[in-house]
C-alpha cells in the first residue's frame, strides 16, 4: 500500500463519514482538511501512530497466517491439503 492509501485509511478509521478531504492532489498531513466543524483535526502524530497501529494488525494477521500455516505442515498436512482446509 503506499503512504497515501495509509494515510486515507488511518483516518478513514479515525471517525464515520465524510469528515477529511484534502485541498490539492497531493494527500499529506499539510493539505489536509476537515468538513465536519465538530471534529478538531487530528495531529500529525496522531496520524503517524493511527497508520502504524494499522501497519502492525496487517503484519500480525500475516504472521499469524504464516504460523498456522505451518502447525498444520508439522502435523503432517501437505500444501494441497492446507490449501483444501483454508484455501491459502
Amino acid at each position: 500500500m503506499t503512504e497515501q492509501q495509509w494515510l486515507n485509511l488511518a483516518l478513514a478509521s479515525m471517525h464515520r463519514g465524510q469528515w477529511f478531504g484534502f485541498n490539492s492532489k497531493e494527500q499529506n498531513y499539510s493539505t489536509l482538511i476537515i468538513h465536519d466543524s465538530s471534529i478538531a483535526k487530528p495531529t500529525e502524530a496522531e496520524i503517524d501512530a493511527k497508520i502504524q497501529e494499522l501497519k502492525d494488525a496487517e503484519q500480525t494477521a500475516i504472521d499469524k497466517k504464516a504460523s498456522g500455516k505451518q502447525k498444520l505442515k508439522d502435523l503432517g498436512l501437505d500444501d494441497d491439503e492446507i490449501q483444501a482446509l483454508i484455501g491459502v
